[in-house]
């Protein structure tokens, strides 16, 4: 566990580090994109972010295999060296989608080409434990399409997720850590070497969410793009196709006892065919809603659109920072919920839990549809917004205050030719910027002033 645990700490210190350097040269290397109708930040932010995480991979990868316990997973396997081709050919893409903005199809065939890879190098799905049938081994083909599919689903559902600010980073980062328990209770409990690679996987994968998040959080001074978005599906694929079809049932001797026995015990066997689902679960249901939206309208499935799970909780009416902790909240929901059933599928409590904890988020969901106020007798208990003796009070002083400057409230014809004198503003081009200015980038020059991207509004 040290050890993994230096890998982790050595991917998020050389991550966060070079984020800063990398922030600079995406400005210089004009990789800032202007502002597109589904954007939700104000001001062109660079990209790039992947280049930092990408060798925060290099760097855990490397600090690994010189570690006495971790080398181990370098000498008897080949997983590490293919993920890291898939990786770097998945990376180059993304840095040339960062700056050049390639077409979607070209970047599908080049997610296939880097599973392919991986797949080439002994990183694939040998055989499945279906449930009721048993160890099912699969044909190399059956093999190479599965791992292949995997890839690409796993790959584009982190990339359409990445919508705000440290929403896909945040995600993956929670996602990991389920994996990394669950990887590692199947590597040390069972004593299965097999499973050291996606431990390893997950412990680097983790490192580089949490070496980027602290520069993408809201407001982000950097994005990591399709070179990030991508690079991070990609190895997150690969930990779950690692400890997927590769680790053989029969060496975790649960075939034993009566009937009702083995299928609580061999909960941990089939959970791999569950866990690489679940930890996607939110971002792949966004990804089948935006195809079944976009075709349904007659657009193509890769046309960007307004419509992502995270559009949709700025519309009802949460802010930035709450939308994301919402999605973070369901992440976490689905990912450890899965894994505290694979280890006691058996108990009422888990799934008890879960349904309490799913009540909550949905509350959380519908929070800006309701303002509640509090009784007047905990008034004092609550923030001031909550108070109704505070918002009569703010509400007189404001009518005061107005009256007192003679303002007077605009008539319905002012405030529909205000409102068109918007709408015609927020369809405006945004500036074309250059390379000081942005997004309060000191170190190169002062802030600009830019307009405003069209932003989703709150309903309240």
């Amino acid at each position: 566990m040290r050890e993994y645990l230096l890998t982790l700490c050595i991917t998020a210190a050389v991550t966060y580090l070079l984020t800063g350097p990398v922030r600079k040269f995406a400005i210089v290397a004009g990789a800032m994109p202007q502002i597109r109708a589904r954007d939700v930040h104000r001001e062109p932010t660079p990209r790039l972010g992947g280049i930092a995480m990408f060798f925060g991979l290099c760097a855990g990868l490397l600090v690994a295999d010189h570690l006495r316990n971790l080398n181990a997973v370098f000498s008897d396997s080949n997983e590490p060296r293919a993920l890291l081709s898939g990786a770097a050919l998945i990376w180059l893409i993304g840095v040339l989608d960062d700056k050049f903005e390639i077409d979607a199809l070209i970047k599908l065939g080049g997610q296939m080409i880097a599973a392919g890879v991986m797949v080439m190098q002994g990183l694939t799905i040998l055989w499945l434990p279906i449930p009721g049938v048993g160890l099912v081994a699969l044909t190399q083909w059956q093999g190479t399409l599965l791992t292949v599919a995997l890839v690409v689903i796993t790959i584009n559902a982190v990339n359409f997720v990445d919508g705000l600010d440290g929403l896909a980073a945040g995600m993956v980062c929670i996602a990991s850590a389920a994996f990394f328990l669950y990887a590692y209770r199947i590597w040390y409990s069972y004593g299965i070497e097999a499973a050291a690679p996606a431990t390893l996987f997950a412990s680097i994968l983790m490192g580089m969410c949490l070496g980027f998040l602290p520069h993408n959080m809201h407001p982000a001074r950097i994005f990591m793009g399709d070179s990030g978005s991508m690079l991070i599906g990609l190895v997150l694929a690969a930990g779950a196709i690692s400890i997927t079809g590769q680790i053989d049932p029969d060496a975790m001797n649960l075939f034993s006892g009566s009937e009702r026995n083995t299928v609580h015990q061999t909960v941990p066997v089939y959970i791999p065919l569950l866990l690489p689902l679940t930890i996607i679960a939110v971002p792949a249901a966004d990804l089948v809603l935006a195809i079944v939206r976009r075709t349904w309208r007659g657009q193509s499935p890769f046309a960007a659109d307004r419509g992502h799970l995270h559009h949709r909780l700025l519309e009802v009416g949460h802010s930035h920072s709450r939308a994301v902790l919402i999605m973070y909240f369901w992440s976490a929901l689905i990912a450890f919920g899965a894994l505290a059933f694979s280890v006691n599928s058996a108990s009422m409590w888990i799934v008890l839990g879960i349904a309490a904890l799913s009540a909550v988020g949905l509350v959380l969901l519908l929070l800006p549809r309701f303002t509640p106020r509090a009784p007047r007798w905990a008034e004092h208990l609550v923030p001031p917004r909550y108070r109704r003796r505070r918002r009569v009070a703010l509400a007189a002083e404001a009518q005061a205050a107005m009256a007192s400057v003679g303002y007077e409230e605009p008539t319905s014809h002012e405030k529909a030719a205000q409102e068109r004198e918007e709408g015609v503003r927020e369809h405006r081009s945004p500036v074309t910027t250059g390379v000081s200015g942005v997004n309060g980038a000191t170190a190169i020059g002062p802030r600009a002033r830019f307009v405003e991207g069209r932003k989703a509004e709150s309903s309240r």
